[in-house]
């Protein structure tokens, strides 16, 4: 999960490492959101088919059990930040549906 969060703040610009009150010089990309949420959800597409391609090497007797174990465990919390994040997005979406104009 932290690693896709990380994703999302590389790729808007900002340096999720630095510590409070220390400047970034970077200036953000243009796009936007969507293309925060393109990004990661390309990220996410890109980390199953790494696990899938490990685990089917670890079939083969090409990858070792914890490799294929480490991908696995990586696809699922890139799945399962996917997941929340959509999840969040809907309930926003519902929320302001539901605001009188």
């Amino acid at each position: 999960m932290i690693d896709a969060i990380s994703a999302a703040g590389r790729s808007t610009g900002i340096d999720l490492a630095k510590p409070v009150g220390t400047s970034s010089a970077k200036t953000v990309s243009p796009g936007g959101f969507d293309e925060v949420l393109k990004n990661v959800a390309t990220e996410t597409v890109s980390s199953l088919y790494k696990s899938e391609a490990t685990a089917i090497a670890g079939i083969n007797g090409k990858a070792s059990i914890q490799q294929v174990v480490d991908q696995v465990m990586a696809a699922e919390r890139a799945l399962q930040t996917t997941i929340a994040v959509r999840d969040k997005v809907v309930s926003a979406y519902q929320e302001i549906t539901r605001m009188a104009i």
